[in-house]
C-alpha cells in the first residue's frame, strides 16, 4: 500500500496525501506481476523505488517544507525528492532553515537545467538518446540516473570532438567569409547615400560574426550605427536614430567590465552625437544635456589617454551641443562658450595634419560666431563667421567632400542673408541665395530631404530679402513656394522646430505682400502663421523665438491696422511688442530689443492718428530715440533711417497736433538724415517717401509764414517723390502726391 500511495502523491503534486501504513514494507501486486522494465528505464525504476522509501522515511514537516519549495520554485516535486535521496537521508539536514537553503540552491540548479533543455541541440543519436534518458530520470528523481546517463553524453562528445572541431572551423570561415560580403555590399550602398540598406547589411555581417571574431563583431555593429546614424539624420526617421542608440549600447556591452577606457569614451561620444541630433528635432532639452554630459566625460578619458585627435573631436561635438542650447536661451553665456570650446578645437586639429577635421571645426566655428552675432546691436561676429566658413570651403570643395561642401554653402549662404540685411546689401543677398542653390544641386529631396528641405526654406530667406530692393511680387511668391516646400518635410509632428520656423518665415513673406499689395486677407494670413509658430515657441522653452513670434506678429498688426483703419489692431500691436520686450533685454539682446522699441513707436505713431492724443506721439519719439541709442548708422544703417523716418513724422504730427512750428526744424533734419542711407540709386521708393516727408515739413512750414519759397521747395520735393516712386516700380503713393502739388499750388497762390 506504502508504495501505491506514494506515487499518487508525486503525480498529483502533492494535492493527495497518502495513507500510511508503518507495518508495510513491500510492493503489493494484484494479478500478474508486471514486467520488469529494462535498460535505461530499469535504471530509472530501480532508483525511483529508492526514492520513493526516501520519501516514506521524511517526517511530515520536512515533507510539507519540500512541497512548498517545489511549489514556490516551480520545479517537480520528483526532482526535488531525487536531490535529497542523492544526498543521503541522513545527511538531510534536521534544520528547517538549513534545509530550506539546500532546497532553494537545488531548485534554482533544477529550474536552470529545465530552462536550458530547449537549447540542447545535437545531431549525434547516441547524445540525444542519452540527454532524453536523463531529463526522464530527472523528472522522475533519479538524480544519480541522470548523472549516469549524462557522464556517458559527455564521453562521447569527448571522443567525437575532433570532427566537430574541424567542422566548426569549416563553419566560421563560411561565416565570416559571408559577413565580409554583406559588409562590403554595406559599404556600396553607403557610396551612394542608401544609409537605410547599409544598416541592414551590417547587421547582417555582425550577426554572421558574433559568435565567430570579437574584432569583427564590434567593427560590423559600430557600422551598423553609424548607418543608422547617417538614415536617421538625413530622413528625420526617429526610429532610426533610436535604433542607432541601441547598437551603440551593445556595442558598450562588449567591453570587459565596464572599463571607461578609450573604446568607451569613443563609443558614448558617437552615441551622444545621436542623442544631440534627436534632442535638436525636440522641443524639450534634455536629451541635449544627456549629450553634453557623455561629451564631457569622453574628454576626461580623452585627455588621460593624451588622444589629441579624439579629444578635439569631443570638444568639437561640445562646442556644438552647447550652440544648440544656447541658440534656445535668451542668455548668451553658452554661445560663448561654445565659441570658444570651438576655438580650442582648432589648437589641437592642424590644418596640415588633419584638413578635413580643420574643415569641419572651422564650419562649426562659424555656426557659433553666427548665433552669437544675433545678440549684437552690430553683428561684429557676423564677419568673422562669413571667413570660417570661406576657410572651410577651402578644404571642402565640391570635387573632395560634396556633402560637406553643400552643407558650408548652406551656412554661408544664412550669414550672407544677415550680412546683406544688415548693410542695405543686396549684392550680398544675392550671393547667399547662389551659396543655397548650389547647395541644393547635392542637397535633393530624393536622397537628403531633411537637408533639402532646410536649404529651401534658407533660399526663402534670401529671396525675402532680395524682396527688399524690388517692389514687385515675384520674389516674395518664390519665396512663399520655397517655405511651402520645406513643410511638405517639416511637418510639426516629426520637426516642430522647424515647423515653426517655417511657419515663421511664411508670416514674414505674407506680412509684406500684404503691406506691398495692401491685402487685409495677405495681412490675416501672415498673423495666423506667427500665431501657429507660437504653438510650439513657448516661453518656458524658447523665450527668444517666443519673443520674436510677438516681434513679428506686432508688426502684421501694425500694417493690419493701416489696411483696415481699425485701431483696434494698434492696441494689439503695441501688446505684441510689449510681450517682446519681456524677453528681448538691451543687456543681453540690444539688437532686437531696439527693434521692439522701434515697432513701439512706429505703432504708437499710428494710434496717434486716431486718437489725436500728443502724449501717444510723445512715447512715440522716446521709443525710437531708445532704439536709436543701439540702430547706429554704422552697426545698422536702414533700420537707423527708419527710426529717423519715424522720428520726423511722429514731430510733424505733433507741430499740427499742438498747432506749432516748433518741431519742424528737428524733424526736417530727421527726415534729411535719413538721406544718408535711402539714395535714389540704392533704394528709390525709400528716396522717394522721404523725399516726400521733407515735402511736408516745407508745406507746413509756408503756411506758418515762411512765404513762397517754402511752397516751391515742397513741390520739388513732391515731384522729386513722384519720380522716385516710378523708378522704384510702386505707384500708389503717386495719385496722393499729385493732389499734395495742386493744394500746394492752390494755397502759393492765395498768397
Amino acid at each position: 500500500m506504502r508504495m501505491v500511495t506514494e506515487e499518487v502523491y508525486l503525480d498529483t503534486k502533492a494535492k493527495q496525501r497518502p495513507w500510511v501504513n508503518e507495518s508495510l514494507r513491500r510492493l503489493l501486486y494484484f494479478g500478474v506481476a508486471p514486467t520488469e522494465p529494462t535498460g535505461d528505464d530499469g535504471l530509472i525504476t530501480g532508483e525511483r523505488r529508492q526514492l520513493l522509501l526516501t520519501i516514506s522515511d521524511l517526517p511530515d514537516p520536512k515533507r510539507a517544507q519540500v512541497e512548498l519549495a517545489s511549489l514556490q520554485e516551480g520545479v517537480p516535486l520528483d526532482a526535488l525528492y531525487g536531490v535529497l535521496k542523492a544526498l543521503g537521508t541522513e545527511k538531510i539536514p534536521e534544520d528547517p532553515t538549513d534545509l530550506q537553503k539546500v532546497l532553494d540552491a537545488q531548485a534554482e540548479r533544477l529550474r536552470k537545467m529545465m530552462s536550458e533543455r530547449a537549447a540542447l541541440r545535437t545531431d549525434d543519436p547516441e547524445i540525444k538518446r542519452l540527454v532524453a534518458s536523463a531529463d526522464k530520470a530527472i523528472g522522475q528523481g533519479a538524480i544519480v540516473t541522470a548523472r549516469k546517463f549524462l557522464d556517458d553524453a559527455v564521453g562521447r562528445v569527448e571522443q567525437t570532438s575532433d570532427a566537430v572541431d574541424e567542422a566548426e572551423d569549416l563553419v566560421k570561415q563560411k561565416r565570416l567569409a559571408d559577413a565580409a560580403i554583406y559588409a562590403r555590399r554595406a559599404d556600396a550602398s553607403g557610396l551612394v547615400f542608401d544609409y537605410k540598406s547599409a544598416a541592414g547589411d551590417y547587421a547582417k555581417a555582425f550577426s554572421l560574426a558574433e559568435k565567430w571574431d570579437d574584432k569583427l563583431r564590434w567593427n560590423y555593429k559600430n557600422q551598423e550605427a553609424e548607418a543608422l546614424n547617417a538614415y536617421g539624420y538625413a530622413t528625420g526617421d526617429l526610429d532610426a536614430l533610436k535604433h542607432a542608440i541601441e547598437a551603440y549600447r551593445t556595442i558598450l556591452n562588449f567591453i570587459p567590465n565596464g572599463e571607461q577606457n578609450r573604446d568607451w569614451a569613443i563609443t558614448r561620444n558617437n552615441m551622444a552625437v545621436v542623442l544631440q541630433t534627436i534632442g535638436e528635432r525636440e522641443t524639450e532639452t534634455a536629451r541635449l544635456g544627456e549629450a553634453a554630459q557623455i561629451f564631457r566625460a569622453s574628454l576626461v578619458v580623452f585627455e588621460r589617454e593624451k588622444d589629441d585627435l579624439n579629444w578635439a573631436a569631443a570638444q568639437n561635438n561640445l562646442a556644438n551641443v552647447l550652440l544648440k542650447i544656447g541658440e534656445r536661451e535668451s542668455d548668451p553665456k553658452r554661445l560663448n562658450e561654445a565659441v570658444a570650446a570651438m576655438r580650442a578645437t582648432l589648437q589641437k586639429r592642424p590644418r596640415e595634419k588633419v584638413p578635413l577635421d580643420w574643415a569641419a571645426s572651422q564650419n562649426n566655428l562659424g555656426l557659433a560666431l553666427y548665433a552669437l552675432s544675433e545678440r549684437e546691436a552690430a553683428g561684429e561676429h557676423l564677419a568673422q563667421a562669413e571667413a570660417a566658413y570661406r576657410l572651410a570651403l577651402e578644404e571642402y570643395t565640391r570635387k573632395k567632400a560634396p556633402v560637406e561642401w553643400a552643407m558650408v554653402e548652406n551656412n554661408l549662404g544664412n550669414t550672407l542673408v544677415s550680412l546683406g540685411i544688415q548693410l542695405n546689401n543686396k549684392a550680398k543677398i544675392n550671393e547667399a541665395a547662389d551659396a543655397f542653390r548650389a547647395a541644393l544641386e547635392v542637397r535633393t529631396r530624393e536622397t537628403f530631404p531633411v537637408s533639402w528641405a532646410t536649404s529651401r526654406l534658407n533660399l526663402g530667406n534670401a529671396l525675402s530679402g532680395v524682396a527688399r530692393f524690388d517692389m514687385g511680387t515675384g520674389a516674395l511668391e518664390e519665396a512663399a513656394a520655397a517655405y511651402d516646400d520645406a513643410l511638405t518635410v517639416f511637418t510639426r509632428q516629426r520637426f516642430p522646430m522647424d515647423w515653426a520656423s517655417a511657419q515663421n518665415n511664411l508670416g514674414s513673406i505674407y506680412q509684406t505682400l500684404g503691406q506691398r499689395t495692401r491685402d487685409a486677407a495677405k495681412l490675416e494670413q501672415s498673423a495666423a502663421a506667427f500665431r501657429a509658430a507660437r504653438q510650439v515657441y513657448v516661453r518656458r522653452k524658447f523665450p527668444r523665438d517666443w519673443a520674436m513670434s510677438h516681434y513679428n506678429l506686432g508688426n502684421t498688426l501694425q500694417l493690419l491696422g493701416g489696411v483696415t483703419d481699425k485701431p483696434e489692431h494698434y492696441g494689439e500691436a503695441i501688446a505684441a511688442y510689449r510681450d517682446a520686450l519681456r524677453e528681448y533685454k538691451r543687456e543681453t539682446n540690444p539688437r532686437q530689443w531696439a527693434l521692439a522699441q522701434a515697432g513701439l513707436g512706429s505703432t504708437l505713431h499710428w494710434l496717434s492718428m486716431s486718437d489725436a492724443n500728443p502724449k501717444t506721439l510723445q512715447d512715440s519719439i522716446a521709443a525710437r530715440r531708445a532704439a536709436l541709442e543701439v540702430l547706429t548708422i554704422d552697426a545698422a544703417p536702414t533700420d537707423w533711417a527708419n527710426a529717423q523716418n519715424g522720428i520726423g513724422m511722429s514731430l510733424l504730427n505733433l507741430g499740427n497736433l499742438e498747432r506749432t512750428d516748433k518741431y519742424l526744424g528737428d524733424a526736417e533734419a530727421a527726415f534729411a538724415a535719413t538721406l544718408k542711407v535711402f539714395t535714389r540709386e540704392s533704394l528709390p521708393m525709400q528716396w522717394a517717401f522721404s523725399q516726400n516727408n521733407l515735402g511736408d515739413v516745407s508745406w507746413n512750414r509756408a503756411s506758418y509764414g515762411g512765404g513762397k519759397a517754402e511752397y516751391q521747395k515742397a513741390i520739388e520735393f513732391f515731384e522729386n517723390a513722384k519720380q522716385g516712386f516710378t523708378e522704384a516700380g510702386y505707384t500708389i503713393p503717386i495719385p496722393l502726391t499729385d493732389q499734395k502739388i495742386d493744394l500746394v499750388k492752390k494755397q502759393m497762390a492765395k498768397k
